[in-house]
């Protein structure tokens, strides 16, 4: 096989397992991730609303992984089911995950690793559990994961090749990951102070010592810089803030006010999470770290420290964040422990060769500055052998740890999906078995609103909750949503605008944000005196309200 054609072999049987895995959840089983379904809820928004424009996306996430599956939500037109069971999402996932594997292949194949080496951590990486899972379920994790593997891979071409197209792509590479999720600024942050640095230090005996690295820091950082500023003003133009995350009642600070949800008792206990979930994910960590830190430094080779700067400061950030109480303790915040654990397993064998460079620079490095005793060759590489088998032997760790209900609130009911065993009437899986059941409820109300026929703009909603029933739905422009430009004026006069239904969930939790209940605070209670009560649907969805229709008076 070709170098060129096995990367593609690589990224097309990649892309199909995880396709075929990311269908059996979704459209097989019914077992659907709420931030896949928002995204999905929020592309349709933007091009099969009653109100299509592209701002509906939303400014409180980043919006690439929305703008991603937009070829794909097209089609939801004359095949719903693509945004009914969310597999736009995991169409997009599928790729990007793919496209992550292939890095990290990559990454072997310009160190100049041995092939059976490339090939074991390749496969490893790839078939990890959560990197499966999130390669098929439609949520951020696999385009970021692309994302970073991409600029650590690029970097790493950097640091030998000296290359200013490593170095702006590396620089678009950590772009792409803020337009994914706002955890970027924390690589884009660690390899600008590496880009720089090691700048600097190569021109120690050149004239225009600062202004050469300050020139290569501007390469690497202007995507990433440029993303932060076009979002933020784009933002502030159309909603008015700049950085709704933070600001708006739909942002993560907002939703863990609303739903009560309680930090970490301490920043031990903090700590203590965060350091058992990487554990889950990367058992080997404690043990690679300090090894390839060791061997970087006695080789004078600088590219160990790109993953380590790269994924080790999104996991730094992760930490920080759910310590301060800014986050939630999910297992999935800390997957960048899984391809920094995989690129420091290539990293034990030394580098051998040249990386590919369009043009290299003024201080490329062709030669390893401290060449290996050739009597002592072997060493390093029976490290790397034994780090590669116990990658593979540490796995079941990871999936024991995905089943635990404390470490992964969101993957442990994959048990009941997987493997539904009806005799089972044991606390934690009567738990399981009602997460994998959330939004269908909401499927079966799309169902019966579709069948009354009703007009277009007939039904008044908020996203909060609403955006699985507006996915179901074969008809999305019969609902009004907040994202249409006229939601405000439909809201105060319905009856005059047309609407039939204003569907309902509690004023309470993350209710009170609501659109609905903050113009008619009664409205779930008895209809605010302007609608009587048509339907009372209760929830068999972990974590999502019983829903209440109420019918316009005088519609």
């Amino acid at each position: 096989m070709t170098a060129v054609r096995t990367p593609r072999v690589i990224f097309a049987v990649s892309a199909v397992l995880y396709l075929c895995v990311g269908v059996l959840l979704t459209a097989g089983r019914g077992y659907l991730g709420g931030d896949a379904l928002s995204r999905v809820a929020a592309t349709q928004a933007a091009i099969l609303s009653r109100d299509p424009h592209l701002s509906a996306i939303g400014f409180v996430f980043t919006p690439l992984t929305s703008l991603a599956q937009l070829p794909f939500v097209a089609f939801a037109q004359w095949s719903a089911g693509i945004t009914r069971w969310g597999l736009s999402g995991v169409l997009m996932t599928s790729l990007f995950m793919a496209g992550a594997v292939v890095m990290v292949w990559g990454i072997g194949g310009d160190r100049g690793a041995p092939q059976w080496l490339r090939i074991v951590i390749t496969l490893v990486f790839a078939l990890n559990p959560m990197v499966v899972f999130y390669g098929g379920n439609g949520m951020s994790e696999a385009l970021f994961l692309f994302c970073l593997c991409w600029a650590a891979r690029r970097l790493m071409r950097w640091v030998r090749t000296d290359g200013v197209h490593d170095l702006v792509a590396t620089g678009i590479a950590l772009g792409l990951g803020y337009l994914t999720r706002y955890d970027a600024l924390a690589p884009a942050m660690g390899a600008a102070v590496l880009v720089f640095g090691l700048s600097y230090y190569r021109r120690r005996a050149a004239d225009h010592r600062f202004a050469g690295a300050a020139m290569d820091l501007v390469l690497v950082t202007a995507p990433v810089v440029l993303a932060f500023v076009v979002w933020a003003g784009t933002s502030w133009l159309i909603t008015g803030q700049a950085f709704q995350q933070f600001t708006s009642q739909y942002g993560n600070s907002a939703i863990l006010t609303q739903s009560g949800a309680g930090g970490p008792g301490n920043p031990i206990a903090a700590m203590q999470y965060s350091l058992g979930a990487m554990l889950i994910l990367a058992p080997l960590l404690p043990l690679l770290i300090p090894i390839t830190g060791a061997l970087g430094i006695r080789r004078r080779d600088w590219q160990v420290a790109v993953p380590m700067l790269l994924f080790g400061s999104v996991l730094a950030f992760q930490m920080l964040s759910y310590a301060m109480g800014s986050t939630f303790a999910f297992l999935r915040f800390y997957i960048a422990a899984i391809p920094l654990a995989a690129i420091l397993a290539l990293l034990i064998a030394p580098a051998h060769g040249f990386p590919p460079t369009k043009r290299a620079g003024q201080y490329e490095d062709r030669e390893p500055a401290a060449p290996l005793i050739a009597s002592r060759a072997w060493r390093p590489l029976a490290g790397a052998a034994l780090a590669a088998v116990l990658l593979i032997a540490a796995l079941p760790v990871t999936v024991l740890g995905m089943n635990n209900q404390l470490m992964a609130v969101q993957e442990y009911s994959l048990e009941a999906v997987l493997f539904p065993n009806p005799d089972n009437v044991s606390a934690k899986y009567n738990d399981e078995v009602r997460i994998a059941a959330t939004f269908r409820t909401e499927r079966r109300l799309a169902e019966y609103l579709d069948a009354l026929d009703l007009p277009r703009g007939a039904v008044v909603m908020d996203t909060v909750y609403g955006f699985a029933v507006l996915v179901a739905s074969e008809k999305p422009d019969r609902f009004v949503i907040p994202s249409d430009r006229d939601f405000v004026r439909v809201l105060n006069r319905p009856l005059d605008r047309g609407v039939k239904y204003i569907l309902a969930v509690p004023n309470s939790g993350r209710g009170t944000s609501d659109a609905v209940n903050r113009r008619y605070p009664s409205m779930y209670e008895n209809g605010a005196q302007i609608a009587t009560l048509e339907l009372e649907i209760p929830n068999d969805g972990a974590g999502q309200p019983d829903w209440r229709l109420y019918r316009v008076i005088g519609s």
